[in-house]
């Protein structure tokens, strides 16, 4: 069977998905100060850092449209997917489905899925990942979509933030509380929840100890490393995603690891040096 998979474009495409016909990436767009950016190949990393940096302002995201989801899945294929972040985070999954709603009107007998991801940037990616290895396997639809919501349901993200300005100007933290935070070097070790709501998990002093702890948090909780890959994206640091990924492996064997660097959208939440790693 033929087959697409739409992911936004907070998940990032390794360099064999940009390759791969199979995958196709939709739009969000990034507002600093009523400049925009487009989240595509155009993007340009250094200068939105050096613009969000500068703004006293939390950049904003809008999400792609339902007509972009529905334009993206016209193409043919049999099988359909998207992959959202997640909806506790951002419109794309309601716009999603509302493409798929527009597509199946002109394509009554379309077989087309919307997955939630309930997480964002590499968790996406690895989710993309899943569903091809499970369409190459030769799976029929309704069992490509049970397996992947189920390996949706077993993903854990874990990310470590260098600077908390954008938490402070959105207001998920206090000016005092940020102020304070990073006078005394603390960097918060961030997860998400089943539901792909962001918790904290805990803290450290210096961005070493906050990567170590965030590494034994995941060590702690995955079952079954070694048939799992683990995802690492950066933002603007590979150095530092290469000390994450020997971190894991002192403690964990793992199927592989891949690393790649932020989109847009994933920019934007992670900042300069930020780390996101999922499994």
């Amino acid at each position: 069977m033929s087959y697409r998979i739409v992911v936004d474009s907070c998940g990032e495409f390794t360099e064999e998905m940009k390759r791969d016909p199979h995958f196709v990436h939709v739009a969000l767009r990034l507002n600093i100060d009523g400049e925009e950016f487009v989240d595509d190949e155009t993007f340009d990393r250094l200068d939105f850092l050096k613009k969000m940096k500068a703004s006293p302002n939390c950049p904003k995201s809008s999400c792609p449209s339902p007509e972009a989801y529905r334009e993206a899945y016209d193409c043919g294929a049999e099988h359909l997917y998207a992959v959202t972040l997640s909806a506790e985070l951002s419109g794309s999954y309601n716009s999603a489905e509302l493409g798929r709603s527009l597509y199946l009107e002109e394509h009554p007998e379309g077989k087309v899925h919307v997955f939630n991801s309930c997480s964002a940037s590499i968790g996406q990616t690895r989710i993309a990942q899943k569903i091809q290895e499970c369409e190459e396997a030769g799976m029929d639809f309704e069992t490509v979509v049970k397996t992947v919501e189920q390996f949706i349901l077993d993903l854990h993200t874990y990310f470590v933030l260098e600077s908390l300005d954008n938490l402070r100007k959105n207001g998920r933290l206090s000016a005092v509380k940020a102020f304070l935070a990073s006078a005394l070097n603390i960097k918060p070790v961030m997860g998400a929840t089943d539901q792909g709501i962001i918790i904290q998990l805990g803290q450290a002093r210096g961005i070493q100890k906050a990567l170590r702890s965030m590494v034994e948090t995941m060590a702690a909780e995955v079952k079954n490393p070694a048939e799992k890959v683990l995802g690492i994206v950066h933002c603007n640091n590979r150095e530092r995603a290469e000390f994450v990924k020997e971190e894991v492996k002192k403690l964990l064997k793992v199927k592989d690891i891949i690393i790649t660097e932020t989109s847009g959208v994933s920019t934007l939440y992670a900042a300069q040096g930020g780390i996101i790693m999922v499994i």
